[in-house]
């Protein structure tokens, strides 16, 4: 039996080879059946094909009928609209088909079918079968129209109109899943095409809906036309008498009515079915049968109420009587069943308890994980993720993840957002693998106002800082926010604020998030499109050294999204040395345009201070060898003078606007970089085989020591 459901040679299982291997012979069919479907309006057909077709009819309303009671959702059955078209269209072909034979033959028409079930429904002859007849086909006709047909069009309506107004919500919660990881891309991707399919099925119902009551009209009419075109076929052309020929055509259409309009209210009644069960998932008789047996009190009542019945005079006790029996037998055994199950809940809630405690005595486990990155937040915090009221935190957090992928081309891990009762209400926090790396707090219905400078007037309110930046800012109410814009503040609201907040930490603990797994994934997913690229450069470096030459790209906020160039500069320098320093600045290197580019102005002008000669030449003697590579040394007064004289520098770059990059020779750079690291992180380090030929380098100072 295993081998069975093994998938065949090629991966592709059974059904799906037979599907391909009859796809085409079943659409050419299908295709075949639509056009005869709509040539039967126009060519007769013999009545033996005429009786074919109207089983067929039948089998098939039946069919749908049961298809649709036993469907798990209503767009399981994506393909009902299209159908109920082709098979209203196939029934009134079939009355166009009947009409003719019935007008041509008179009294002679042969169809089995028709007079068949005419006689079966009817259940006798005469013009008291004729009366009987008739009336029942009106009370269908009713049935169809008033009640089926109706409520249908009404409920495919209201479900079409519910299903479009609540998509935009419906996509929000998947991203909102998403973004806090409960569910993966490749789940949110199938939610949403799911979603799409649900608002194309009830669109597609609310106009199909007008094929079942279009049918229901179509079929009055044609009887009218039978009944009418049959008197004066007869009369006037075949010549019978009245009577004669009101007892035949209208014994022929009667017959034909009920048989054309019987699979028609079994494919309504499915209409009805499918579009009123929006809300349900599971095959309607476990979704009805599971629904009444909740509560057995309903049979318990039922049955009393029968007995009751039973008792009073002239009602008929012995069918009474026996339905109370049953109704009570029910409500018995479902009374049994609950108390089994609640029984068996507590023994294992008792079961599960004793495990838990258990494992509270025991050991615990020997790997507590921790997330790469999280979000706490204090419970006043709680509506900026609440789904309810728009989660705009988590699509800010959606949006961040995706740039950072594209300005850093690190794939920040999901972030994972809790609530932490031991925060303050207003208090958020960062954690890169359960350690804190920032944190701040919020005033919920306030602004953020920061002075970037330039502020025209002051603004009350109370004083803070900005917790992504440090910059003095304010809190504000709503009322005074035009004011503060028009004075030149920059005004942020509390999603904003966490959303910066998180992008700053980002950028800084880049090199902190980027693991050995992380560094695996990106090679393994390189390796597809350069696998001469990775294989090379794995060859002469371990994936340890291939890591932290990234993590030293990343601390300098350097883009790894290159990742080919990168790996081509270790490849070719791998093999000489493992210095991951040496190999950091030969990779920065090979990144040598984009790096120019990030720092330089729109006119791809790259302004730089530069170090005077012997102050170069002393930061490179002071040079010291450690197991995290070379660092620089410096005297503690020359160091003081050192960045004394780099912060008047930077100082006066920022003071006329533009972005401080310190220029040194690649001999130079790491030991620069590393001497300013404490106090200023943020400083912007090139070499000089860093600098492209087409970028135009523009020295707006020197930085020396004061003499």
């Amino acid at each position: 039996m295993a081998d069975i459901a093994r998938p065949a040679a090629g991966g592709a299982p059974a059904g799906n080879r037979i599907t391909a291997m009859f796809g085409d012979q079943i659409s050419m069919a299908i295709a075949f059946s639509v056009v005869a479907i709509v040539m039967m309006l126009i060519v007769p057909l013999p009545t033996i094909i005429l009786d074919m077709l109207m089983a067929l009819n039948l089998v098939l309303a039946l069919l749908i009928l049961l298809r649709v009671m036993y469907i798990q959702k209503p767009t399981d059955f994506s393909s009902f609209p299209t159908l109920l078209l082709v098979v209203t269209v196939f029934g009134l072909a079939l009355n166009v088909s009947s009409t003719r034979l019935i007008l041509t033959k008179g009294e002679a028409f042969d169809g089995r079918m028709i007079k068949a079930f005419a006689t079966f429904v009817v259940g006798s002859g005469g013009t008291e079968g004729l009366v009987v007849g008739a009336i029942i086909f009106v009370v269908i006709l009713a049935v169809q129209l008033l009640v089926i047909t109706k409520g249908s069009t009404r409920i495919a309506e209201v479900a079409a109109r519910f299903a479009l107004d609540a998509m935009q919500i419906k996509q929000m919660a998947i991203e909102t899943e998403f973004n806090t990881g409960s569910i993966t891309e490749e789940e949110a991707q199938q939610r949403k095409a799911e979603l799409r399919r649900e608002l194309d099925f009830y669109g597609n119902m609310d106009g199909s809906s007008k094929f079942v009551s279009g049918n229901v009209k179509a079929g009055i009419f044609i009887t009218v036309i039978n009944v009418l075109g049959g008197i004066i076929v007869g009369v006037s052309i075949h010549h019978e008498p009245m009577a004669k020929a009101l007892g035949t055509y209208i014994s022929f259409t009667i017959g034909d009515g009920l048989l054309s309009q019987f699979p028609a209210l079994l494919v309504s009644t499915a209409t009805g079915i499918i579009v009123s069960r929006s809300a349900t998932s599971g095959p309607m008789g476990e979704e009805i049968a599971g629904q009444f047996k909740q509560d057995e009190r309903i049979f318990w009542i039922g049955a009393v109420v029968l007995a009751l019945f039973a008792l009073l005079p002239g009602f008929p006790w012995y069918v009474l009587i026996p339905m109370a029996v049953l109704l009570g037998y029910t409500a018995f055994r479902i009374g049994r069943t609950k108390r089994k199950q609640l029984s068996y809940a507590d023994a294992a809630a008792r079961a599960g308890e004793a495990k838990k405690a258990k494992e509270e005595a025991g050991e615990m486990s020997p790997v507590v994980p921790l997330d790469p990155l999280s979000l706490e937040l204090g419970y006043g915090l709680i509506p900026l993720v609440d789904k309810d009221k728009g989660a705009e935190l988590l699509e800010r957090v959606h949006m961040i993840r995706r740039e950072s992928a594209l300005d850093l081309g690190l794939v920040i891990p999901r972030i994972r957002i809790i609530d932490n009762m031991r925060l303050e209400p207003s208090e958020y926090c960062f954690k890169i693998k359960g350690v804190d790396v920032g944190r701040g707090k919020i005033r919920m219905g306030y602004y953020l106002c920061i002075n970037p400078g330039g502020v025209t007037e002051e603004i009350s309110g109370e004083k803070t800082r900005d917790p992504a930046f440090g910059l003095p800012a304010v809190w504000i109410g709503e009322d005074s926010r035009e004011q503060a814009e028009r004075a030149g503040y920059t005004v942020v609201d509390p999603p904003s604020i966490i959303a910066t907040h998180l992008t700053e930490i980002i950028k800084r603990c880049a090199a902190e998030i980027l693991g050995r797994q992380d560094t695996q994934g990106i090679l393994d997913t390189l390796k597809k499109e350069y696998p001469a690229v990775v294989e090379e450069t794995q060859k002469s470096l371990s994936l340890g050294e291939i890591q932290k030459v990234l993590q030293s790209l990343l601390k300098e906020r350097v883009s790894i999204r290159n990742m080919v160039a990168i790996l081509e500069a270790l490849a070719d320098y791998g093999p000489v040395t493992k210095d991951a320093g040496f190999l950091t600045e030969k990779a920065r290197q090979a990144l040598a345009r984009q790096l120019c580019l990030q720092y330089a102005d729109d006119d791809r002008i790259l302004r730089v201070l530069t170090l005077e000669q012997s102050l170069e030449q002393k930061i490179i003697d002071s040079r010291v060898e450690t197991s995290s590579g070379l660092i620089s040394a410096l005297d503690p007064s020359l160091q003081r003078a050192w960045i004394k004289a780099l912060s008047r520098s930077v100082a006066a770059v920022h003071d006329q606007g533009w972005l401080p990059v310190v220029l040194s020779s690649e001999q130079a750079r790491r030991l620069v970089k590393s001497s300013t690291e404490r106090e200023l992180p943020e400083l912007v380090v090139l070499s000089v085989p860093e600098i492209v030929s087409d970028i135009t380098v523009e020295a707006v100072g020197e930085i020396r020591l004061e003499s």
